[in-house]
């Protein structure tokens, strides 16, 4: 193993595991919120927890945080001065970039929307607001808590409080859904004129009341796929460019909190069950850990050792198959040079796998650029599962 002359780029992700009401199809950690919630308690843990972090591994105070993602969950349930505290607490613990991307994940309801001006002027500076449809029937359908009416006002809201950066996340493939229902929530999510649009087919995951039970009038999967091709030529036609499995933007503003997870950058977790990914630079070694999840036994153990469900540190084998699982996702490929920059590994390590992905036409090469080709995009699991053996 080489060692390279820079660490990877370093984000931080926080996690707020509460919603109103968790939906069925959801496998994420998140808990429905029953009383009131204590924000100023969670906030403190986090900023408890995120002390814990930058103590225990090597080096890890003294780099830059370029990216900021709150996710849950439903962090918008939380009040703009909690943010405002939360976000002040994390710049006096570490260096944040001048030119921080701060992404707070948002759903729309009458609850929230009105917060959408305080979160601005607590420093957020990009929304994704979880749409997932505009059809009253198939919101109802997956178990929304909001209605068409609440997205459209949602989005009206976020323009008005001066949000230029805003993702707007939409499903396919959903119960009852049509093809024509579908591409008309492409349609009118286009309408609304975000900088970028996530767009993906509703799976179902294990540990949901939607795994054990599926509901009724699921559309098959050769319809979902034309779901997905026919709303991709709807979203590249109005100027989106697709740079990533299900993420589409104008103008080049992609979610540069996402490419750093894709591009195997590094980042901090704190908050209940968040995952962490550090590369340590005096023996350049990557260290995944991860919370414990329950939210009143991470509030407990917050700022403690006790805080983590795991450690682990990745071998040879886990890096080349982490970074091509994630770099794989990327429409524009990925450079050799790269792939050793992040892992400390020589390029050469990736062509026993590469060889094969390339004799069955799934990736191609021109130069030191690895492109998925359009059967390995179409067949993304089976290119990436080349890696895997």
């Amino acid at each position: 193993m080489s060692v390279p002359s820079r660490l990877p780029s370093l984000g931080l992700y926080v996690h707020i595991p509460w919603c109103i009401r968790k939906c069925p199809y959801c496998d994420f950690n998140s808990h429905a919120l029953s009383g009131q919630l204590d924000e100023a308690g969670y906030i403190n843990a986090l900023l408890l927890d995120l002390t814990y972090e930058l103590s225990a591994l090597p080096g890890l105070s003294d780099r830059l945080v370029e990216t900021l993602f709150i996710g849950g969950g439903t962090p918008s349930l939380l009040s703009a001065d909690s943010i405002a505290s939360l976000l002040k607490g994390i710049r006096n613990q570490i260096a944040c970039s001048d030119k921080l991307e701060v992404t707070l994940e948002a759903n729309p309801g009458t609850l929230e929307v009105g917060r959408f001006e305080g979160f601005a002027q607590a420093g957020v500076n990009r929304l994704s607001i979880g749409v997932q449809s505009f059809s009253q029937d198939s919101l109802q359908r997956i178990g929304r808590i909001h209605g068409a009416d609440e997205a459209h006002a949602a989005i009206a809201s976020a323009k008005s409080a001066g949000f230029e950066r805003l993702n707007l996340d939409l499903m396919c493939g959903l119960p009852g859904q049509t093809l024509e229902m579908a591409l008309d929530d492409v349609k009118i999510a286009i309408a609304a004129s975000p900088d970028h649009i996530s767009y993906y087919q509703m799976t179902l995951e294990p540990n949901t009341p939607f795994y054990r039970t599926p509901p009724a009038h699921l559309p098959p999967d050769d319809f979902a796929y034309e779901f997905q091709r026919l709303g991709r030529e709807l979203l590249v036609g109005a100027g989106f460019a697709q740079y990533e499995v299900s993420a589409y933007a104008r103008d080049g503003h992609y979610c540069r909190h996402n490419l750093n997870y894709w591009g195997f950058g590094d980042y901090i977790g704190i908050g209940a069950g968040a995952h962490s990914k550090i590369t340590t630079g005096d023996a350049w070694t990557v260290c995944r850990r991860s919370r414990v999840r329950g939210p009143d036994r991470y509030v407990e153990a917050a700022g403690h050792s006790s805080v983590l469900s795991a450690t682990s540190y990745l071998n040879d084998d886990d890096l080349v198959m982490e970074f091509m699982m994630n770099a794989l996702r990327l429409k524009r490929g990925i450079h050799l040079e790269h792939f050793s920059e992040v892992t400390g590994l020589e390029s050469s390590r990736l062509w026993p796998h590469m060889q094969i992905a390339l004799d069955r036409g799934l990736l191609c090469q021109s130069g030191g650029m690895i492109t998925t080709t359009e059967l390995g995009w179409a067949f993304l699991d089976d290119t990436v599962a080349v890696f895997l053996q």
